[in-house]
Parts: structure tokens; C-alpha cells; sequence
């Protein structure tokens, strides 16, 4: 496993890219909402070199709310609406936009996305195949293991965010070591940024005083947003002066159980006591400005990739507190760049989150740390330039077969 340190309201392509010599890529992928995986999606699509490639961007639902983010998204957006599960009739129309736009890659993020891509792929001849992996230790159902076996022979390689989810992948489908790359994630630096966050606590009836914990998280039980209630249960027994910023939502139409998820996080609140500990804001349209109205970030998820929003809160001076798993050791040096405890230790986060809670000077040095590292390491033009030599690398290897 290797590591590589238009929006149409049709569901018919439009006219073909006048892509010249640039190879054409086109990353496909379930939808566009509020979540880590397409904000990447559109992050790579807008940092990509120009003159090397020509970008589109394919949705398999008319669900875009961050489309608008995506830069020339009329010419370079395109929806076929997958109107149900097993909708067959999506890869015969994804083959028609490759063919149209003379794609050279083809890219595929989440699960029905990549094996759609494949099988379009196939019919259209495209040279390059790409799949990806961008979580670990979840669940993968019986027809999800035959989908992938049978169309594994169209995939050339397949780009992991984290090392662990490649191992995970590699584990659970049984593909060839060799097809992995490893591609970690990115944040965009000059967005996410310190800001002073007074006017969104002042927006969100915080008092000035209060020590901020946010949480940047869908509700999903993967987020596992229960550690973090019962932590604040421990803490709330030595401090009273703080406030819990849920930033995120249900997932779209309730997917995954998210719904039901939400309505056990609600309850697990009131049998704690901590309503007035909790400041719910919901899906934002920009998380950026939240994340300057906290003192310090946490994630207690279950399984992750590279989790998104560690990058956004350490790019923004957030310091943060994580599970120790999948590659968080990688993006979150303990004690260093912020602090990993185990999963479902309740009690030695409350610890982290009272530590940086009374040292405000270490808070700082952290934050400021924290900065300089994702500047350095996962901005999204280290996303794109890895991914870049990725594709370069398959392409060049097609080339000579």
C-alpha cells in the first residue's frame, strides 16, 4: 500500500469538454451533501491543476447542496439521477458522459458510486479505473462483497484516505496489495483559518465566559456523539461554564438510521441533564465560522478515514481531543498537536477537556502548532498534487500495456 505524500438539471450529458491534450477525469460520486467525502470531492475538483487536467464532477443524485462550492459548476457539474436502489439504468447513462466528455479517468467515491463507475467504465473503454476507500471497520453487506468480486477486474488501482482503510479494504474484499495508494485527505488553509468567533457566540446565545466544545459531526453511529454526552456528564460534576456546539445533522431523508440515531442522542441529553449544556446548530452551510466560536474540538467517532473535520479545526487553531484510531495518530500527534484517547474512555477525555480548559497558554501553543502542521501537510493542494501523481502514474502505465 503505497502512500502519495456544471451543474446540469439534466440527467443527459451535455455538450463534449474541449479538453485538448489534458487528460479528462471525472469523479463520480453518490451525491453532494453535507458530508466529509464530498467536500472532498469538490476540494479535488478545485485544486487540481488546469493545465495538466480537465475536471468534471458526477453526481448520482439531484441532493448538491455543496455543488455550489464547485468552481465553473455549470459546465463542469453533471447529475444522472439514480431514481431508486438498483436503478441499472444510471451506468448506461454514466457510460454516455464518459464517452461524451472522452473521459481518461474515472474516479468513483462511495460505494454505489465506484461500481457504477466500473461498469460504465467498462462500456465506455475508459483507460483508467479508480475506486476508494475512505473508512474503516463498518459493515459491508452480502450483495455489497458480490458487487465488488464481480466487477474488481475493471478497477486498476484504488486511492485509500487513510492507511488503515486501506488495510480494512484490503482485509475485507481481498483485492491485489499492490492496487492501494494512500492519499490522505486536505483542508483549504486560506478558508479554514483563526478568526475571532464572538459574533457566532454571540448569535448562538453563548455567554463570553463559557469554555466552547465543539463537535463537528452528522448524526450517525459511527460519530458515536454519546462518548462526548457522557465525558461532559463527568466534567460537568467539576465546571459548569462550558457549552457543547453540535454542529451537523441527520443524515438526507433520514439515511442510515440517522433519524432514529438522533432521536437516542436527544434522549441520552435529557436523561443526563445537560439541555442547557447543548447548543445544537445544525447543518451550516459554512462550518468555518463555527469552529472559531470554540476553545477546542472533539470527535469520539468509532471508525474513521482521515477525518475532515480534525484538519479544519487544528487548520483553524481549534486544538482537539480524538479517538485513538484508523490513521488519528498520524494527524493528531498525542500531546503534541492535541490528545487521542481510547475509544469510549469517557473519563480520561473529560480529563483532556478540563487540561485545556485551565491552561489557557498551552491551549495556544497547541492551536498555533496544530496550524502550522496542516498548513504544511494536508492542504488541498498537497490533496490534489498527490492524487495528480497518482493518476499520472496510471495512466503512463496503461499507456505501455
Amino acid at each position: 500500500m503505497q502512500t502519495v505524500a456544471e451543474r446540469s438539471s439534466s440527467t443527459r450529458p451535455g455538450p463534449a469538454a474541449d479538453t485538448g491534450t489534458r487528460p479528462c477525469v471525472v469523479l463520480v460520486v453518490s451525491n453532494l451533501e453535507f458530508g466529509g467525502t464530498q467536500r472532498q470531492v469538490v476540494e479535488l475538483a478545485n485544486n487540481m491543476d488546469a493545465s495538466r487536467y480537465h475536471v468534471h464532477v458526477c453526481s448520482l443524485s439531484p441532493y448538491v447542496p455543496l455543488a455550489d462550492r464547485l468552481q465553473d459548476r455549470g459546465r463542469r457539474l453533471h447529475v444522472l439521477h439514480k431514481r431508486f436502489k438498483f436503478d441499472f439504468s444510471v451506468v448506461s447513462r454514466l457510460a454516455r458522459l464518459l464517452r461524451n466528455v472522452k473521459a481518461d479517468v474515472v474516479h468513483g467515491f462511495l460505494f454505489d458510486a465506484d461500481i457504477a463507475a466500473r461498469l460504465a467504465a467498462r462500456r465506455a473503454r475508459t483507460k483508467v479505473v479508480i475506486g476508494s476507500e475512505r473508512n474503516t471497520d463498518y459493515h459491508l453487506k452480502r450483495r455489497q462483497k458480490i458487487a465488488d468480486r464481480l466487477t474488481r477486474r475493471y478497477v486498476h488501482a484504488i486511492i485509500a484516505n487513510s492507511h488503515a482503510g486501506a488495510r480494512f479494504h484490503q482485509r475485507t474484499l481481498g483485492h491485489d496489495p499492490a492496487r492501494y495508494r494512500v492519499v490522505p485527505n486536505g483542508v483549504d488553509t486560506e478558508h479554514f483559518a483563526p478568526a475571532d468567533g464572538s459574533a457566532v457566540r454571540g448569535e448562538l446565545g453563548i455567554p463570553t465566559g463559557d469554555f466552547v466544545i465543539g463537535m463537528f459531526a452528522s448524526f450517525k453511529p459511527q460519530k458515536n456523539h454519546a462518548m462526548l454526552f457522557r465525558a461532559a456528564g463527568l466534567l460537568r460534576r467539576r465546571i459548569t461554564d462550558f457549552k457543547l456546539l453540535l454542529v451537523g445533522d441527520e443524515l438526507h431523508r433520514g439515511l442510515h438510521g440517522s433519524s432514529a440515531y438522533k432521536e437516542r442522542m436527544a434522549e441520552l441529553i435529557d436523561r443526563l441533564g445537560l439541555g442547557g449544556q447543548c447548543v445544537v446548530a445544525g447543518n451550516q452551510d459554512d462550518v468555518r465560522r463555527f469552529y472559531g466560536a470554540c476553545d477546542v474540538t472533539v470527535l469520539p467517532s468509532r471508525h474513521e478515514g482521515t477525518p475532515n473535520v480534525l484538519l479544519e479545526s487544528m487548520a483553524c487553531g481549534v486544538p482537539v481531543v480524538a479517538t485513538n484510531l484508523a490513521d488519528n495518530a498520524r494527524i493528531v500527534p498525542h500531546d503534541k498537536l492535541g490528545f487521542l484517547v481510547t475509544l469510549d474512555d469517557d473519563r480520561t477525555m473529560a480529563d483532556q477537556l478540563l487540561t485545556l480548559r485551565n491552561d489557557r497558554a498551552r491551549r495556544a501553543d497547541i492551536a498555533a502548532a496544530a496550524r502550522e502542521w496542516v498548513v504544511r501537510e494536508f492542504s488541498t493542494k498537497r490533496l490534489a498534487q498527490r492524487t495528480q501523481d497518482v493518476y499520472d502514474e496510471l495512466l503512463a502505465s496503461r499507456a505501455t500495456t
